[in-house]
C-alpha cells in the first residue's frame, strides 16, 4: 500500500500554522494524550507539584499525530511522546529535545487480532487498524510485521486512534487492531471479540520522553529543571500515596483509581537514575534499529544524529 508523505505534510502544515504565535497565560504549555504513563505528569499537576517546583504548567491533550504541528506552531513548548516520535519530528523538520525518561512499556502497547489468527505472519492480506503513519501505534505495527516476515505492504491499514481502534475492534471490525492502555484492557475484558497477539512484553520497543524546543530549553533553564523536579515529584507521591495519586490520574481518563492502577501494572515509571542510565545509552540502542525501519517504511528521509535528539544539560 502507499505510504503517507509525512514530511510534505509535516512541513506544509506546520509553516501555515507558525504564521500566528499565541501567547500563555503559564510558563508552559505541554502536549500529551491519556496514555496511562503520561499520568505523572497530570498528577504534578492537578497536585500542584509542578507549581511547588516553581513552574506554571498548562496540558494540552493532543493526539500523538498533531502533537509536532502544535510544537511548529508554539501553541506548545514541549510534549510527551515515544522515543522514536522524537526522531521523526527532528527528521521532519520540527526541532525538540529530549530531557529525561518517563516510562517503559511491560505489556501497556499491543496488537489485537481475531481468535482464528494464530500468528502475526497470519496477518498477511488483512486489515489492521492503526494510528497514522508517525505515530507509536504505526511504528510498532511496522515492527512487529517486521520481525515476522511482513511488511506494511502485505496488510491494509485502517487510520484509526487508539480508543476507537479498541472499540471498533471490540464491535466486530477489522481483523486486528494495534492500541494501548487504558483501551487495551477494554479488548482484555472482551474475550469474545478476540485476543492479544502480542504486547510490549514480547516486543520491548515502546518507551516515552519528555522534550522540550531548543528554543525553550535554551532560555528557560530553571523551568526545564522545575518541569523535571515536579515530575520525580509526582513518582513520589506515587510512591507514598498511591491511592490518591491513582484516583487523581484516572479521573483524567475516565477511569477510577483502581482501574487506573491496573493499567498502570503494564508499565513502569521511570526514576531519576533510570532515566540518566537509559539516556547515556539505551536510547542509543533504540535509535540503531528504529531509524533504518522508520527510513524503510518511508516516515523519515534521513536519520538524525542521536546527539542532536538529547539535551541533558539542565542537570548540570
Amino acid at each position: 500500500m502507499p505510504h503517507t508523505t509525512f514530511r510534505t505534510i509535516v512541513l506544509a502544515t506546520a509553516f501555515g500554522a507558525a504564521l500566528s504565535t499565541p501567547t500563555f497565560a503559564a510558563d508552559v504549555a505541554i502536549g500529551m494524550s491519556g496514555w496511562t504513563g503520561f499520568g505523572p505528569l497530570t498528577l504534578a499537576k492537578e497536585a500542584g507539584l509542578f507549581e511547588e517546583a516553581g513552574v506554571d504548567v498548562e496540558i494540552k491533550k493532543i493526539p500523538q499525530k498533531d502533537r509536532h504541528l502544535a510544537i511548529a506552531s508554539g501553541d506548545i513548548q514541549c510534549a510527551a511522546t515515544t522515543v522514536e516520535t522524537f526522531m521523526i519530528w527532528n527528521a521532519n523538520g520540527v526541532p525538540i529535545k529530549q530531557l529525561f525518561q518517563l516510562d517503559m512499556s511491560h505489556g501497556a502497547d499491543g496488537m489485537a487480532t481475531r481468535s482464528d489468527i494464530e500468528t502475526i505472519a497470519d496477518l498477511k492480506g488483512k486489515t489492521i487498524a492503526a494510528s497514522a503513519p508517525g505515530t507509536s501505534p504505526y511504528f510498532v505495527l511496522a515492527w512487529m510485521l517486521n520481525e515476522n516476515g511482513l511488511s506494511l505492504d502485505d496488510v491494509t491499514v485502517v487510520n484509526l486512534e487508539p480508543s476507537a481502534a479498541a472499540q471498533s475492534f471490540i464491535a466486530g471490525q477489522n481483523d486486528a487492531a494495534m492500541t494501548y492502555e487504558p483501551y487495551l484492557s477494554a479488548v482484555r475484558d472482551a474475550p469474545d471479540a478476540g485476543k492479544i497477539m502480542a504486547t510490549t512484553i514480547d516486543y520491548p520497543i515502546v518507551m516515552d520522553t519528555f522534550g522540550c524546543t531548543p528554543e525553550f530549553i535554551e532560555e528557560n533553564p530553571d523551568l526545564v529543571k522545575a518541569l523535571a523536579d515536579g515530575y520525580y515529584a509526582a513518582l513520589d507521591m506515587i510512591e507514598s500515596d498511591e491511592a490518591k495519586a491513582y484516583e487523581i490520574m484516572g479521573a483524567d481518563v475516565n477511569q477510577s483509581g483502581e482501574d487506573f492502577g491496573k493499567s498502570a501494572g503494564y508499565l513502569e515509571w521511570q526514576g531519576r537514575e533510570a532515566s540518566d542510565a537509559f539516556m547515556a545509552g539505551g536510547i542509543q540502542e533504540f535509535y540503531a534499529k528504529a531509524g533504518p525501519l522508520l527510513e524503510t517504511i518511508g516516515i523519515i528521509r534521513e536519520i538524525p544524529e542521536t546527539d542532536t535528539l538529547i539535551d541533558t544539560s539542565w542537570k548540570n
